[in-house]
């Protein structure tokens, strides 16, 4: 069996074992999402998934690509411009120097989307997190991290692209620089300052404890991004009296 099968394996036995009738899923225009969606209807077909394009101040490739995934895949989608209530937040909010506390509203406001969709049609919300990104917190709490089930999680980013070719995702999304879409010429790979080919290398030599190849200056930046997220990674912590 192959991996897209075994996932689509488990997404279905996940999906019966909680009793939901479905997927529903944001989908961005990148890589990571494109899979989570063929995966998706690979699993249960297209009639009990929907995909939620959810600009915010979004490029335009974000919407085209989005579509073009949606039509690739014959995706169901609802498109929900989040951007007059991302202007209502900030109006009311103090204001911020800090360009992350701006930007994370994004992320948190496609949870809220996410879950007001999977409510209303008795679905479970699928996140698009691939390991590299989970292992060194690469991705917004209670945002894009607020998700029922990770279908990618145990891949690498190397893995998802290889993935992504083997479903037939376009071309253009595989080869579109990963972004999170925080604010304009944001990139994964130029936020973390770590290219996601090294940060594999990296982590796949964490989980082998096996240091041999790896930029020491490299493993150490990593290690740093690991213990600095690890609060991501758990349950808020409970005071036992």
């Amino acid at each position: 069996m192959s991996l897209s099968d075994r996932i689509a394996q488990w997404l279905r036995e996940y999906l019966e074992a909680a009793g939901a009738d479905g997927f529903v899923f944001g989908l961005s225009g990148g890589v990571d999402s494109a899979v989570t969606a063929a995966l998706a209807v690979r699993a249960i077909g297209t009639g009990r998934v929907l995909a939620a394009i959810m600009p915010c101040y979004s490029q335009p490739d974000d919407v085209r690509l989005a579509h073009r995934v949606a039509e690739t895949f014959a995706v169901p989608t609802i498109t929900v411009d989040l951007s007059p209530i991302y202007d209502a937040l900030i109006a009311i909010l103090p204001p911020s120097e800090t360009l992350l506390a701006r930007a994370n509203i994004k992320p948190r406001l496609r949870m809220i989307t996410l879950y007001y969709l999977a409510q209303m049609h008795h679905y479970l919300v699928l996140g698009s997190g691939n390991k590299s990104e989970i292992a060194v917190g690469y991705y917004t709490k209670y945002g894009d991290g607020g998700v029922d089930l990770l279908p990618l999680g145990g891949l690498y980013k190397t893995q998802v692209w290889a993935l992504a070719r083997e479903l037939g995702v376009p071309q253009e999304v595989i080869d579109r620089p990963p972004t999170a879409g925080l604010w304009p010429g944001q990139t994964d790979e130029g936020e973390m300052g770590i290219t996601y080919q090294e940060l594999d290398r990296v982590l796949a030599a964490i989980e082998a404890r096996d240091f041999s190849d790896v930029d020491p200056l490299a493993l150490q930046r990593v290690q740093e991004m690991m213990a600095r997220s690890e609060h991501k990674r758990r349950m808020p912590p409970v005071f036992e009296p």
